[in-house]
């Protein structure tokens, strides 16, 4: 039988905030390893294994940055699922089920992975999923679960028994409860990584939340190809139930079994996790980027922009950004799901994007902003296009830094090189390509009464936006 990796990664990360963004989530984010991000280590964890190419669950936002990253690592053949709404991981796992079934034309084993673990003992890994392939071609749902290293109170837990079974899923438990399951020896972190056949998951989601499998079956029947991306129904998706697959399939199955991975594991969950899990210094802190640090201790700083200094500090999570900073306490490291709340309420954008946004086709930068006014870097790769667009209330002077710039303003189609430039008064429609072999840079100059990015008004576009 062959096996599919399914990564799911439909999550933001917000307890990462200020580096992890709704449109820029800690899964894409190089946190552990200066060159892959975390998406990316999951999916080159399978590379020694016999696996078919991946499937990707995530939501409509993300798409072009995952197809990216994955570009960037040489993964090919992907299907990439769009949840139009998160439904949690029970429909999301069975929208990657029936694709497999789809692509396959045969029943196939699903290697479900979250996006952001990191895993970096992968020889014992590939053990575990060894095991897990033989208990599952013998038609069992197989979840991993972590050997404990501690009294962790932010996990579930599984009860293990004889031969592989589980004898009862756990919920988070208070401090003493976990180090009573440490002391016993018989209890797991529940890892929420799977490996089952996609039928069975199937015909035990209909046995036992027949209204998840029912919508989820319509919703992908009525999909769609768009470029790399299957766009299933969203009215049918988003009318599904909101359920985990532990809540909706696993403790409810009588097929249930469980491995012990034992090895190096995190999820990465919130700041302090990250602390735990980076090598320390000679004062036992965590310094990333441009920093400075004299007589601090147990400390987590990173800098993303600009030199950050400490001096005399302990136990505190410093995280800057070009346009927040977070001071924590790193006991607290639960509590920035609040800051990004009130962010959120009180109508800010500091929990969606960074100063830098990614776009299909390159990247902009926001370096002056004010009442009538907005300049931007912006950033096209080689041989891609922005939309043919206009907008009713700002006008537009670009200016080219390097590169080579085919625009098209108005009835006008010019070349632009270094140092030259164009305008394009309000209402005008227009273009910009980059036809050339090296990036191209420039600085756009915007003047209006109205600078949001909902005024823009295409006509055609190739990313299908």
């Amino acid at each position: 039988m062959k096996i599919i990796p399914v990564i799911l990664s439909g999550g933001v990360g917000s307890r990462l905030w200020p580096l992890s963004r709704e449109h820029f989530p800690k899964q894409c984010l190089p946190l552990t390893d200066a060159q892959f991000s975390l998406l990316q280590q999951t999916a080159n964890r399978t590379n020694d294994l016999d696996v078919s190419s991946p499937i990707i669950v995530c939501n409509e936002d993300h798409r072009f940055l995952i197809a990216q990253q994955l570009q960037e690592i040489g993964v090919k053949g992907a299907s990439i699922i769009l949840e139009p709404k998160g439904r949690n991981t029970a429909p999301a796992i069975a929208l990657a089920a029936l694709e497999a079934k789809y692509k396959e034309h045969e029943d196939t084993l699903l290697l479900v992975l979250p996006a952001d673990h990191v895993i970096r003992d992968i020889k014992a890994f590939e053990t575990a999923i060894e095991k897990a392939t033989e208990l599952a071609k013998s038609a069992s749902l197989v979840t991993f679960g972590i050997q404990p290293t501690r009294p962790e109170t932010g996990y579930g837990y599984i009860r293990s028994g004889e031969n592989y079974t589980v004898a009862e899923f756990v919920e988070k438990p208070n401090l003493v409860t976990a180090e009573q399951y440490l002391a016993s020896g018989d209890f797991l972190w529940n890892s929420g990584m799977f490996l089952f056949s996609a039928q069975v998951y199937l015909e035990e989601l209909a046995t036992h939340r027949n209204d998840i499998s029912q919508a989820v079956s319509q919703a992908y029947a009525q999909r769609n190809a768009d470029m790399d991306f299957v766009r299933v129904d969203e009215k049918l998706f988003s009318a599904c139930p909101s359920e985990s697959i532990d809540y909706a399939v696993m403790e409810l199955t009588k097929k249930a079994k469980v491995v012990p991975y034992v090895g190096d594991w995190s999820d990465i969950g919130a700041w302090d996790a990250l602390y735990d899990y980076t090598e320390k210094d000679k004062d036992q802190n965590v310094l990333l980027g441009d920093v400075m640090s004299e007589g601090s201790s147990n400390c987590l700083i990173r800098s993303e922009s600009r030199l950050v200094a400490a001096v005399g500090v302990q136990d505190l999570v410093v995280v800057e950004t070009a346009d927040a900073v977070l001071v924590m306490d790193k006991n607290n490291a639960q509590d920035v799901k609040k800051i990004v709340k009130r962010i959120q309420s009180e109508g800010r954008e500091e929990h969606m994007y960074h100063t830098t946004v990614h776009r299909p086709w390159g990247t902009y930068q926001t370096v002056d902003l004010g009442d009538r006014h907005q300049v931007k870097r912006i950033m096209v790769k080689p041989g891609e296009k922005l939309s043919v667009q206009m907008h009713h209330h700002r006008a537009e002077h670009w200016v080219v830094v390097s590169g080579t710039a085919k625009v098209q303003n108005g009835d006008n189609e010019i070349l632009l090189t270094e140092n030259e430039s164009t305008y394009i008064p309000v209402g005008v429609v227009h273009a910009l390509e980059n036809p050339g072999k090296i990036p191209l840079q420039l600085v756009e100059v915007q003047s209006g009464s109205y600078l949001g990015e909902d005024d823009i008004v295409r006509f055609s576009d190739r990313y299908g936006r």
